[in-house]
């Protein structure tokens, strides 16, 4: 039961507005979700929905207008730019749609720079590497540049990087956006052994067919949670309102 896990993200009446020159855009208007220990969860809904905002305020990537919100037990909103730098390093994982790979850096390089910035010791950074690369098959390309791989290898080489630090969380920023269906579905698969084997997912998708390999969908509609699904079994379903007010 969900209940009994530990709570990893807790969100609370999040808020996000942009100004730009004489225009406000309200992306998101009270959010209140919240994300445990071992879930694989997905937000979905069309573009333009608040999903990706929303992504980026989970994995303290922006902050948001209002509202509270806890990382693993930590309070995040308002605290500095170096602690929340610190903490994303340590606790998220980034899984992005286009890879985001460097590519004059070999694979075990890419996945090794995450732990630099983390200050682990050179000498300790090999066996985290290897592991990573072990759990997403791709072990035997450590020495193979980005350019050399596949978008579906060069999507399991990201996904082994968002897991080289050992991550409370996995964000997943639509993974299967640059993929065909066959690399897609792959990728999906992948995702799926990662979290029976004990890993936290959380990911944003525009695409239906994707959604069945979560446990829980959050359907996100105007920058607002419109209805949430447990294994295919709608919990809460609402017409969400146009967060401005305005019909």
């Amino acid at each position: 039961m969900r209940e009994n896990r530990k709570s990893l993200i807790e969100l609370k009446g999040i808020t996000k507005v942009f100004h730009t020159d004489d225009v406000e855009t309200h992306a998101l208007g009270g959010i209140a979700m919240d994300v445990r220990e071992g879930e694989f969860v997905s937000i979905a809904g069309p573009s333009g929905c608040g999903k990706s905002t929303l992504l980026a305020i989970l994995g303290l990537l922006d902050t948001p207008t209002d509202g509270t919100y806890a990382l693993n037990g930590q309070a995040v909103v308002g605290i500095s730019f170096s602690e929340r730098a610190r903490i994303r390093n340590c606790e998220v994982g980034f899984i992005f749609q286009s890879f985001n790979l460097i590519g004059d850096m070999t694979v075990s390089e890419n996945l090794e720079l995450p732990l630099i910035n983390r200050g682990m010791p050179k000498p300790e950074r090999p066996q985290f590497v290897e592991a990573a690369l072990e759990r997403v098959g791709m072990s035997h390309r450590a020495k193979h540049y980005p350019g050399q791989l596949s978008g579906g290898k060069q999507q399991r080489v990201a996904v082994a990087r968002a897991l080289v630090g050992s991550p409370s969380i996995l964000l997943a920023d639509e993974p299967t956006g640059n993929l065909d269906s066959k690399n897609g579905e792959a990728v999906m698969a992948l995702l799926t052994e990662l979290h029976a084997a004990g890993s936290t997912i959380c990911m944003v998708t525009h695409d239906d067919r994707f959604t069945r390999y979560s446990e829980r969908t959050i359907h996100m509609l105007d920058g607002q949670i419109a209805a949430e699904c447990v294994n295919g079994n709608e919990l809460k379903a609402e017409v969400a309102r146009p967060i401005n007010g305005k019909p």
